[in-house]
């Protein structure tokens, strides 16, 4: 089963390719490695500096951190790979390095390739670099000479979201398939898509699919349920996304009026018992919650309700995924109606088994195009 699927689905990661793309950051992203021999004075053996290295990353302390995880990176330990990926991606912090973050995640996903998303501890980790490195490719890092290539991107998040089952890759192939940037245009499997991820908690899809609703693209404008989404997104954002999705929130909050507020109230507490999802702070940004003194205010001077931020505080990574066998490879007959967020089902989509019936099992019916 697993070879039929990596025929299916592997997408090859060269190596030497990777090796022309770096070649010219090698001067300035190598150093750090470089400085972690001298690291061996100081730590017994790379599983001690990883046990350090994590350690300080989670009390938060980052300047510490960051020698004892490049000491246990320079050994191949992945989760020291993982964790200095994070820190290096992170635009909110000091240790910002987008090319060495890049190298990191292209390392990882070149050596841990074979890792089987059913019974591997990896594969979470393997997935995640996948998405993060389709992030870079979708826009190029300059100062590597990494030019942008959408449809390498859209190669590495069909990988992650298909064969690994992670739903970070299959929120951002929905936006790639909306636009038809690097694969096809594809409004119906994108909409399918958004609403399994939706039902599964996603704060990410639920606060886009709110956003959609409230402007009415790609779909009938529904008010109502636009602010019903985004007040459970709201609520369940991780922190490495409450600033997008409380911009949401403000837009449609701010311009939703008493009445649409009043409507949405039963359909808010429905949704939050069955589509709200404790917070993950995997890969969390070092933002932190919104403190109070920091209030969005809507443009009249009405303040917004206090914003529920949860996941403050730097974790080590923990990815959790959804496995790939929970993934059959098509859906079979007209499936019914969903009839609580205007989700209506067709036939030939690959649809999550275990879903309960609701709004994740087909498309959002409206006008496939709306320019907005």
């Amino acid at each position: 089963m697993l070879a039929e699927r990596l025929k299916l689905s592997a997408m090859p990661i060269s190596k030497a390719l990777f090796g022309l793309i770096v070649a010219s950051a090698l001067a300035t992203t190598l150093p750090g490695f470089a400085q972690a021999a001298d690291a061996k004075k100081t730590f017994k053996s790379s599983s001690a500096a990883l046990e350090q290295g994590l350690a300080d990353y989670k009390r938060g302390d980052y300047a510490k951190a960051l020698p004892a995880l490049e000491f246990a990176a320079s050994d191949d330990q992945l989760m020291a790979q993982f964790t200095l990926a994070q820190l290096y991606s992170d635009n909110a912090g000091t240790e910002t390095d987008h090319a060495k973050a890049y190298m990191l995640y292209q390392t990882i996903a070149d050596e841990h390739s074979d890792a089987d998303p059913d019974d591997d501890n990896r594969a979470p980790y393997i997935a995640k670099a996948l998405t993060a490195l389709a992030g870079y490719l979708r826009v190029g890092i300059p100062e590597i000479g990494l030019k942008p290539d959408p449809e390498r991107a859209a190669d590495y998040l069909h990988h992650a979201a298909l064969f690994f089952g992670d739903e970070d890759a299959q929120f951002e192939l929905v936006k790639l398939k909306l636009k038809g940037e690097g694969v096809p245009a594809d409004i119906a499997s994108a909409k399918h898509w958004l609403a399994v991820l939706t039902q599964r908690g996603h704060a990410g899809a639920q606060a886009f699919l709110a956003d959609l609703y409230w402007r009415g693209k790609f779909m009938e404008q529904d008010k109502v349920r636009a602010f019903a989404l985004i007040t459970v997104a709201v609520e369940h954002a991780p922190p490495r996304e409450r600033i997008w999705i409380e911009d949401v929130y403000q837009n449609i909050f701010c311009g939703a009026g008493e009445g649409i507020r009043k409507q949405a109230t039963g359909m808010v507490a429905d949704w939050r018992s069955r589509y709200g999802r404790k917070v993950d702070d995997t890969g969390a940004s070092r933002l932190g919650p919104l403190v109070p003194s920091a209030t969005r205010m809507c443009g009249n001077g009405d303040p917004l309700p206090l914003l529920d931020a949860q996941g403050a505080r730097p974790t080590p990574p923990q990815p959790t995924t959804t496995a790939a066998s929970s993934i059959p490879p098509q859906a079979t007959g007209s499936l019914r109606d969903v009839r609580d967020i205007g989700i209506k089902t067709t036939e030939g989509l690959p649809t999550p088994s275990g879903l309960t019936p609701g709004l994740a099992q087909g498309f959002v019916e409206g006008p496939q195009t709306n320019a907005h």
